[in-house]
């Protein structure tokens, strides 16, 4: 399978997925009742991740399509982060919990805004991308987005630091497109950039 197929074939997956959440969520169907498990968007979260790796794996031809992806447009893309202040705007509107809202709305800000720093190092220095400060930065996304679910998961089912405002709009649209389907593409974009890494430094003999 040719590189321009797989290109492809992950596009029309991407639109697949994004149609799939959207008309779910009109459906209401990630919507829980206050104090039960969010599995919903745990599973919408996780799935597309499981078998980003699972096609890792056992798919030469997407590996070959990953482990060459232009970092500079994956990594600019992550620029979108930024858009986690809204989360701390709507905290102030009652809409999300602080608890939630501030550690999610923080590291998305911190992420967002030093994605295009890296994005024009990275044109500059295309080696850049197995560097350590790279790989760093990548593994603070990650970290990031794990906190965040994190925190929304503590709020939602346990209650853990829940005033008046609930996490219920993270679970309808628009707010559902962030965990459902934005959530998981970023920290697939930042596994493969993790996986890019390691494969420059193997070829390199540096691991």
């Amino acid at each position: 399978m040719s590189k321009s197929t797989v290109a492809l074939t992950v596009g029309v997956l991407l639109i697949l997925w994004l149609a799939s959440v959207c008309v779910l969520g009109a459906r209401g169907a990630f919507a829980q009742a206050p104090g039960q498990p969010p599995l919903p968007i745990f599973f919408a979260v996780m799935l597309p991740i499981v078998t980003f790796l699972a096609a890792y794996r056992t798919s030469a031809a997407f590996r070959g399509f990953v482990l060459t992806l232009d970092q500079r447009l994956a990594v600019g893309l992550q620029a979108w982060r930024f858009g986690g202040l809204g989360f701390i705007a709507l905290t102030a509107y009652n809409v999300l919990p602080g608890t939630f809202a501030w550690p999610a709305g923080l590291g998305d800000i911190a992420i967002g805004a030093t994605a295009p720093v890296f994005a024009v190092a990275l044109a500059r220095t295309p080696g850049l991308v197995s560097s350590g400060r790279f790989v760093a930065w990548n593994v603070l996304g990650i970290l990031d987005l794990v906190v965040a679910v994190g925190a929304g998961t503590l709020v939602a089912w346990f209650g853990i630091g829940a005033d008046s405002a609930s996490m219920g709009p993270m679970a309808q649209l628009p707010l559902l497109l962030i965990p459902g389907f934005l959530v998981p593409l970023f920290v697939i974009l930042h596994i493969a950039a993790l996986f890019q890494a390691r494969h420059i430094a193997r070829r390199h003999g540096m691991l």
